[in-house]
């Protein structure tokens, strides 16, 4: 049986998926007005990836996560 915190989770799902989409239109957004000539292929690898160090950086940051 789930955890009823996984429950909840999968309850706002599409929800942090959305903000997540989010995130990446913002960054979009200011590489755009920064950068008139953007490569916009490249922006678009290059902001997931930078959301996902951030993650990273957070969990880390979480009291109890495993420190490397």
């Amino acid at each position: 049986m789930a955890k009823m915190e996984q429950i909840e989770l999968e309850r706002h799902r599409e929800q942090l998926t959305d903000d997540v989409k989010g995130l990446v239109d913002k960054y979009r957004s200011i590489f755009e007005w920064d950068i008139p000539e953007v490569n916009e292929g490249y922006v678009e690898r290059l902001i997931p990836g930078a959301i996902r160090q951030a993650l990273d950086r957070v969990e880390q940051a979480l009291p109890g996560a495993v420190q490397p």
